[in-house]
């Protein structure tokens, strides 16, 4: 199989059911963004973290290669003229969601309660971690831009607004793991 096609040459690329869109198209940037989250995840568990969190963050790669193939099918694509569905794939769905929200309850049950507002940082980890949390909330919102024109699953919407929380909930937990100072944000006076 070739990378390279040529198709996309003159700034034009396919949906997933192949209708032609620019690339600069909201579908695109949101599914974009998406892509983008999933290899900085990626920079996330190649680091020296435990192993439920990397294997949670496996899940959730996943689980974004899935968002981005519902973000790439119209409506009007997502099934076929016989009915069946186009995108043959198990979408992301409720237990998604609440998979998130358990793994955040857990860590949040061993970290300190939080008082103030924390600057990011502290350890090069947990500052992946803060990256990752603000591109998917780009990619969060792009999608309800997105949502407004066309279309789109609550179910991404939801999925990419927990997942934002979680990274935040992650980077509280690798910073004590790695034992990182989180920094209090105090506004100071002018």
């Amino acid at each position: 199989m070739k990378i390279y096609t040529k198709t996309g040459d003159k700034g034009t690329t396919a949906l997933f059911g192949g209708t032609r869109v620019p690339k600069d198209h909201l579908r695109i940037e949101s599914y974009g963004t998406v892509d983008e989250l999933n290899s900085y995840i990626g920079l996330i568990r190649d680091q020296n973290i435990d192993d439920l969190s990397k294997k949670t963050l496996i899940d959730i790669q996943d689980k974004l290669f899935t968002v981005g193939a519902m973000l790439a099918t119209p409506p009007e694509k997502e099934t076929l003229k016989n009915g069946k569905e186009r995108l043959n794939i198990p979408k992301v769905n409720d237990e998604a969601i609440q998979f998130l929200e358990t793994e955040m309850d857990r860590m949040n049950d061993l970290l300190p309660q939080m008082t103030h507002f924390i600057l990011p940082g502290g350890h090069q980890t947990v500052s992946f971690c803060h990256i990752a949390r603000c591109v998917c909330r780009r990619a969060e919102r792009l999608s309800v831009t997105l949502s407004h024109e066309d279309e789109v699953n609550s179910n991404v919407l939801m999925y990419l607004n927990r997942l934002s929380d979680y990274l935040f909930v992650l980077a509280r937990k690798l910073s004590k793991d790695l034992q990182a100072d989180e920094v209090k944000w105090i506004p100071t006076k002018l």
